[in-house]
């Protein structure tokens, strides 16, 4: 494994382009784990049965995200733009981390601090990020040139 140092963060326009990527293929997991969810009700969720739609579609969701990042620290759009979630000494992120993040980016993402703390960050990482000690990194680029 290389040196945490070695890995070049990525740039937030690129990020939020994969996040906007990301946010299309999550309106296809959730259409079908949706209709499933409905097909089985019998009818559209009322009620109790609404939140508990509710949070059946952010565990899927979620269920998705962390797969991903445990597996190989990157979800299909990530892969698609070339970008990695690691650990800050570059490594994957294991299962509580990766829950963890999740579920702060649901938070941070959802209510825009976490991209507006993105613009005046030093290294323009997400508050997510930030509180779980993750990163997100050109996937297999190396820094050229320099030492451990």
């Amino acid at each position: 494994m290389r040196p945490a140092s070695q890995f070049v963060p990525a740039g937030l326009l690129r990020r939020l382009a994969a996040l906007a990527y990301e946010a299309v293929l999550l309106f296809a997991i959730v259409f079908v784990a949706a209709y499933l969810f409905i097909a089985f009700a019998g009818r559209s969720p009322t009620g109790f049965l609404r939140w508990l739609f509710f949070a059946y579609l952010i565990s899927i969701c979620g269920a998705y995200f962390v797969f991903c990042w445990v597996r190989s620290g990157q979800t299909l759009a990530q892969k698609a733009w070339g970008l990695k979630v690691t650990a800050v000494d570059g490594s994957l992120l294991g299962s509580r981390t990766a829950t963890m993040r999740y579920l702060l980016a649901l938070v941070s993402v959802g209510t825009g601090v976490g991209l507006l703390w993105a613009i005046f960050d030093p290294e323009r990482q997400f508050l997510h990020d930030r509180l779980c000690g993750s990163r997100i990194v050109l996937a297999d680029k190396p820094v050229v040139g320099r030492t451990g």
